[in-house]
């Protein structure tokens, strides 16, 4: 994949960036490191992981009831019992810290996705969650991106 990124142009590039950040599973602390060492400038690899990322976020607020409708099905169809171990650490979270606690620790514990979603499963207003959610997701694209250019940096002078 990096001979690929070498390759392509910039736009490319960050439209894959984009679309990983607003993949479900992704999250701005894989991306934005990525992205920095693929060589595409910080500010921009941020602002686009961030932008993704919060689109996902912004959807999921948006469409929270459709999306547990499908959410609790698919989990009836796997067997699914109970939380998974993912769920269970963000409930922990939530119940010591809340919204602020949840989704400042999100990046790094769950996922903002995740976090998200079980704050809303867990009764916690749609402009909270998604507003929580978006401080968190600008205070940790900053510090992924300043923390990937000082690593490659380092990484570099080795």
């Amino acid at each position: 994949m990096l001979e690929w990124a070498e390759e392509a142009g910039a736009a490319w590039q960050f439209l894959v960036l984009f679309l990983l950040a607003a993949a479900p599973w992704m999250d701005v602390s894989l991306v934005v490191p990525l992205g920095v060492a693929w060589g595409l400038s910080p500010v921009w690899v941020g602002v686009t992981a961030f932008a993704g990322n919060f689109l996902l976020i912004l959807l999921l607020g948006l469409f929270f009831k459709q999306i547990d409708h499908w959410r609790q099905a698919r989990r009836e169809r796997k067997g699914i019992v109970g939380p998974t171990k993912r769920e269970t650490r963000s409930k922990a979270i939530w119940e010591k810290y809340g919204i602020p606690g949840l989704a400042l620790l999100a990046p790094i514990f769950v996922g903002t996705d995740i976090a998200a979603v079980l704050a809303l499963t867990l009764g916690a207003s749609k402009t909270r969650v998604v507003g929580w959610m978006t401080i968190s997701l600008a205070l940790w694209t900053i510090v992924f991106a300043a923390a990937s250019v000082y690593g490659l940096s380092l990484f570099h002078a080795l």
